[in-house]
């Protein structure tokens, strides 16, 4: 990855995941990228899969962390990737 590339993946992780440092939010990529998947914009999206890629992202939906998808984005990555019908929203247990 260039130096540019990485600069605005950190600069993406910062704005996605803002209550913790770019390291740590990049550290956990299944996290990382289900934040990306429901609030990135296109643009930006698109650069998230060209750094990491559909099976990556098909991989979170499979094993999506609790509370981070809204209905809208789980319905439509699974519509995109062809995984219908989605199942529930993965729940939080308390």
């Amino acid at each position: 990855m260039t130096a540019t590339a990485d600069s605005h993946l950190r600069d993406l992780a910062r704005r996605l995941v803002w209550w913790q440092d770019a390291d740590a939010t990049l550290a956990d990529e299944r996290r990382f990228l289900a934040q990306a998947m429901t609030w990135a914009n296109w643009e930006e999206m698109e650069f998230v899969r060209s750094v990491f890629g559909d099976a990556a992202l098909r991989s979170v939906l499979e094993n999506a962390p609790p509370g981070v998808f809204d209905g809208r984005s789980w319905n439509y990555w699974h519509a995109r990737f062809g995984m219908l019908p989605p199942p529930p929203l993965p729940r939080r247990r308390i």
